[in-house]
């Protein structure tokens, strides 16, 4: 159980003033030590990306990555509080005191988990149907390539995903596996693993191959959630924490925070099983033969150009 963590991540990041060091010193009396923290800035606004990394027993066992996605933690000044984005960060940062508690307590992964997110208090929102999305402090394309590490085998992208009337459910979700421009099929290892965690039958949140593309073309996604694989060649799931109705991004008191714990939970879970080969997000000899049929689908990583 991760609820404990999940609180205090909570608390920690319910605040007006609080940025990356404020994170690192939290995690730091947890017992984490490897934090990279760097204040990215655009305009008026910026935002401390983290980088955490939880060394695992194990020399040369896949690393899980996972990236709690958002645009920022809260809206200010247009919203007092924390929003309903800012799951992702609280997830990554209650992730990484559970690992850093596990740790102390002599039960250490066989790999590395590596968890990245960003810290912003005052992120700005921008128009979305069916409702308001918060929308990025900085540049996109900068966090996203710093979200993706290369030492990561795999990696869990976990995001708000309750402001689209599609995936009608109170919990969590994953969404098929995405590798390289490929949407492929989900991963039956993530669905045994998500309902033992969840004790229900698992949900999947469904995708469109424009929510796999980056944001800079300006077609319709239905969300970050899959971000991280415009920028990724190792195989990308996304983590949704859901809603039975639409729930603006920039909401504010909409914090669920027992989906937000079985994310963790489903996460460390992940970690556990990938680190012992016990875990395949994807069928290798098979990514491969669909390579081989109908070639590379990386041109969707891209942003684009118009076909004459």
């Amino acid at each position: 159980m991760a609820l404990r963590q999940v609180i205090d991540a909570y608390e920690l990041l319910d605040s007006a003033d609080v940025d990356g060091r404020a994170v690192a010193d939290f995690l730091r009396e947890q017992g984490v030590e490897n934090i990279h923290i760097e204040r990215i800035s655009a305009a008026e606004r910026h935002t401390d990306f983290l980088q955490i990394r939880i060394p695992g027993m194990r020399a040369g066992a896949p690393a899980l990555g996972v990236i709690g996605k958002l645009g920022g933690i809260g809206a200010r000044p247009a919203q007092i509080g924390i929003v309903s984005d800012a799951d992702g960060a609280i997830a990554a940062v209650a992730m990484a005191a559970k690992l850093g508690s596990m740790a102390a307590k002599g039960d250490r992964l066989d790999g590395d988990v590596i968890i990245c997110t960003h810290i912003c208090p005052a992120a700005p929102t921008r128009p979305h149907q069916p409702v308001p999305f918060m929308s990025s402090p900085v540049d996109r394309t900068i966090l996203g390539k710093l979200e993706v590490h290369p030492d990561m085998a795999a990696v869990l992208s976990i995001d708000t995903s309750r402001g689209n009337r599609v995936v009608n459910h109170k919990g969590i979700a994953i969404t098929p596996t995405v590798r390289e421009g490929y949407i492929l099929p989900v991963a039956k290892d993530l669905i045994d693993i998500l309902e033992i965690v969840t004790a229900e039958p698992a949900v999947v949140m469904p995708l469109s191959t424009q929510d796999i593309t980056p944001y800079t073309n300006e077609l319709f996604h239905i969300n970050s959630i899959l971000q991280p694989a415009v920028y990724a060649s190792v195989p990308v799931v996304g983590v949704a924490v859901t809603a039975r109705t639409a729930v603006p991004g920039s909401a504010t008191g909409a914090t669920q925070l027992d989906d937000i714990e079985k994310s963790v939970r489903f996460s460390i879970e992940v970690a556990k099983n990938l680190g012992r080969g016990m875990c395949s997000f994807h069928d290798e000899a098979e990514f491969g033969k669909l390579q081989a049929l109908y070639g590379s689908m990386r041109h969707l990583q891209t942003a684009g150009k118009t076909v004459p």
